[in-house]
């Protein structure tokens, strides 16, 4: 893990360690004020239970709690932007897999913060573990949760399939932190959270 944190801020991602769910999630409603926040699909997100906290004093969009037309594209547009990572790779690379592409696009367009909320088990050994750890917990186990008509919700392994219902469309890997993005933040949680 030490190698792993210090590679993330080798890379230029601000590294906040929490001990439980508890306090990370004290710590984002702690240092968020006045902002439009937007939040990624996420279960460890869910896990926080965060979101009806970030309200009291934020502008919060979050198709996962308060679903509309136009919830994904505010939340991509948010001054502050909080997701998860499928994978965070030995290298301190940041992996997200997504379907539709508004996850991906929330953290890489400019903004005034971005924030990955991890638990200690999407910490993985260098890239080609990370990517299978994506590629093979991960989406299936979303795929599974989301009643997805795919081969890896059924046995669990990526087949890179060509089903309609397929999570997996693309890939984003964050080797350094992006130009533009003033401040982005990979909070590590010592406790495993989310898939």
């Amino acid at each position: 893990m030490e190698k792993t944190l210090e590679n993330l801020q080798k890379n230029g991602f601000t590294v906040t360690r929490c001990a439980t769910k508890e306090d990370a999630a004290d710590y984002l409603v702690q240092t968020l004020h006045g902002k439009s926040v937007g939040m990624g699909g996420s279960m460890t997100l869910e896990a926080l239970d965060v979101y009806d906290r970030l309200t009291a004093d934020n502008t919060v969009y979050w198709h996962q709690a308060a679903p509309g037309p136009d919830a994904m594209e505010k939340a991509d547009n948010a001054q502050v932007y909080i997701t998860s990572a499928n994978a965070i790779s030995q290298e301190g690379y940041i992996l997200n897999i997504d379907g539709r592409g508004n996850r991906v696009a929330g953290t890489l367009m400019s903004k005034e913060r971005v924030i990955f909320v991890v638990g200690r088990n999407k910490l993985a050994g260098p890239m080609a573990e990370a990517l299978d750890r994506a590629r093979n917990v991960a989406a299936p186990l979303n795929a599974r949760r989301l009643g997805k008509k795919t081969p890896c919700a059924v046995d669990g392994v990526c087949h890179d399939c060509a089903s309609p219902d397929r999570i997996c469309n693309a890939l984003v890997v964050l080797w350094k932190k992006p130009m533009g993005c003033r401040s982005m933040e990979v909070v590590v949680v010592d406790e495993a959270l989310g898939y």
